[in-house]
């Protein structure tokens, strides 16, 4: 007996649909399968206890993450 074992590889890309500017927090909500809204929350939590490193976090992936499909 054989046992097949499908693995999807999950890839981050920028959402076209769940944006407020460039799509990067809903893109990364449908890769790890949350809602969009707690990963936004996430991010403004990371720039103001980080001292705006969240907000150049998300500036990189807006350069280097490729839009979806």
């Amino acid at each position: 007996m054989t046992n097949e074992t499908t693995t999807q590889i999950r890839k981050l890309r920028r959402s076209r649909s769940d944006r407020m500017v460039a799509g990067v927090c809903g893109g990364t909500a449908k890769m790890l399968g949350v809602d969009a809204a707690l990963v936004r929350v996430l991010l403004v939590a990371a720039t103001i206890l980080g001292f705006g490193t969240g907000a150049l976090i998300y500036l990189a992936c807006w350069l280097i993450v490729p839009e979806e499909d």
